[in-house]
């Protein structure tokens, strides 16, 4: 027997076992599916990648030649009464931010924190930044390549401390949408809260002041417009406005 041919049996035995792990380690902790089987396969697709890819492998950066255009699309802004998602009750206070150039904006951070807090503009610009220039994957199948300047979440999360059980962390925005991932992401080098793209300030239609950059997921997982961030011990996308209640994937690792 070639010893390709070895090597391809000992993968399959191998893939076949991590699967019944995977399986079996389904817990009341793991994201709900509601039933829906799509859902299922995303708890499936999470694991897996964790269980084979355990190491924290950059998402692929680029030059500031290859720097593309990049369309906003979703909310541009949460301001504004006409738009099919726009909150009653945080879209006036972003109104109060914008027209103060966001100098009393701050995003906070509680949960299964040591010392819940709160961050200005200036406070985030104060914390160790990070530059980089990758690939925005759209879910609807275009991509663009951008600079994005910000501050690594993992400060931002050492700042406050982190209880021993956390776990996830779920991030709100001013239309009231709401998302979650693992701690793995959450302190990803490249996972940063953004305050700057292509060398500016983070311009409005892309999320000003700051939005979420996950590089190692899709791209509706780098939410725009944040106000507040929570430590979690059990899995929480936020319920009405989460993602997985409306159809999305919880977890779009690629």
């Amino acid at each position: 027997m070639s010893k390709r041919k070895i090597e391809r049996r000992t993968f399959l035995k191998g893939a076949a076992s991590s699967a019944g792990l995977i399986l079996a380690g389904c817990s009341e902790s793991d994201p709900p599916t509601y039933g829906n089987i799509l859902r299922m396969a995303d708890n499936l697709t999470y694991k897996t990648h964790r269980l084979l890819l355990p190491e924290q492998s950059l998402a692929r950066e680029y030059d500031f030649k290859d720097i593309s255009s990049s369309p906003a699309i979703g909310t541009t802004n949460p301001a504004d009464p006409d738009k099919s998602i726009y909150s009653e009750e945080q879209g006036p206070i972003f109104e109060r931010h914008l027209k103060n150039n966001f100098a009393d904006w701050r995003i906070t951070v509680a949960g299964s924190v040591m010392q819940p807090g709160s961050f200005s503009l200036a406070d985030l610009k104060r914390l160790p930044s990070r530059t980089q220039i990758t690939r925005h994957v759209c879910e609807e199948g275009w991509s663009a390549i951008s600079q994005w300047t910000g501050v690594p979440l993992h400060h931002v999360l050492a700042a406050v401390g982190l209880q021993p059980g956390a776990r996830y962390v779920q991030y709100r925005a001013y239309d009231d949408w709401a998302d979650c991932i693992d701690m793995y992401d959450a302190l990803h080098p490249q996972t940063i809260l953004a305050y700057g793209m292509n060398g500016r300030d983070l311009p409005l239609s892309h999320g000003a002041p700051v939005r979420l950059r996950v590089e190692r997921q899709l791209g509706y997982k780098s939410m725009k417009f944040l106000r507040s961030i929570v430590v979690l011990d059990e899995f929480d996308d936020g319920g009405e406005f989460g993602n997985i209640q409306n159809g999305w994937s919880w977890y779009a690792g690629i």
